[in-house]
């Protein structure tokens, strides 16, 4: 079931192309580490580079740790990823089960996140347990979101892109949307006079909650210690969270 919630951060990645692994003893001897990141993904990543985004920052840190340069591998859909040769994706999800498709190794967490609520500010809503017959949400079509809260028989809306339903809410036009933290809190960072009030989310409800990590193709063991091993540091001295807040996001540590 977590699958679909791959969708839900814009990081399905077919692995079953011909890809080749690459150990830390090659990515320093080629003096690059190859990420695979959306061109206009904003705040995740962006080909025109102003903001690069959060996806490109963060793996120009760990570039760094690892002694390297970061080459960008820029894909669209899931079947570019086989005539690339980028090594880590970031801000996957932290669950074998939801990387079963992808064959992605995974490192240790470095955030949580999930599904929040999103509502205006003038709103009485104060939690996912607040919702009812009366109150429309905005849901991104398949999401585990959409199945969730139309089984507890609320009205939903159906959007395409989370900013998209966030718009939505600052219009009025909904209640409330189910979004990631993540996107909610870059839309009031670049829609000061629109601002939104983030619910804090469901933890009870485990499919709308996950740890995020970075996803490495079919590493060797050497190459998965040294990323967790620069991502502990990252943590440790404020660097991770200071990305992110250029982002206008506040990181939640992992569980």
């Amino acid at each position: 079931m977590k699958t679909t919630l791959l969708f839900a951060v814009g990081l399905v990645i077919g692995l079953s192309g011909p890809a080749q692994a690459r150990t830390l003893d090659a990515i320093r001897s080629d003096g690059k580490i190859g990420l695979c990141a959306h061109p206009n993904s904003l705040p995740f990543a962006s080909k025109a580079g102003n903001p690069p985004g959060f996806q490109v920052e963060m793996g120009q840190a760990l570039a760094r740790e690892l002694g390297v340069s970061l080459r960008l591998d820029w894909i669209i859909t899931q079947y570019q990823m086989r005539s690339t040769n980028c090594d880590i994706l970031l801000d996957i999800i932290a669950d074998r089960e939801a990387q079963g498709e992808t064959r992605l190794r995974i490192s240790k967490p470095y955030y949580r996140t999930g599904v929040a609520l999103a509502v205006p500010s003038s709103s009485t809503l104060t939690s996912f347990g607040s919702l009812n017959e009366h109150t429309k949400v905005g849901v991104q079509v398949g999401s585990v979101a959409a199945m969730i809260i139309k089984r507890r028989r609320v009205p939903i809306s159906i959007f395409g892109f989370e900013s998209d339903s966030l718009d939505a809410v600052s219009n009025h036009e909904i209640d409330a949307a189910a979004v990631t933290p993540t996107a909610a809190s870059y839309f009031n960072a670049t829609h000061p006079d629109k601002t939104v009030r983030i619910l804090d989310r469901d933890e009870s409800e485990a499919d709308l909650n996950w740890n995020v990590a970075v996803g490495m193709i079919r590493p060797d063991d050497a190459l998965r210690d040294a990323i967790d091993g620069a991502l502990e540091r990252l943590r440790a001295d404020g660097t991770i969270d200071r990305i992110y807040g250029r982002y206008g996001i506040v990181l939640q540590a992992p569980k």
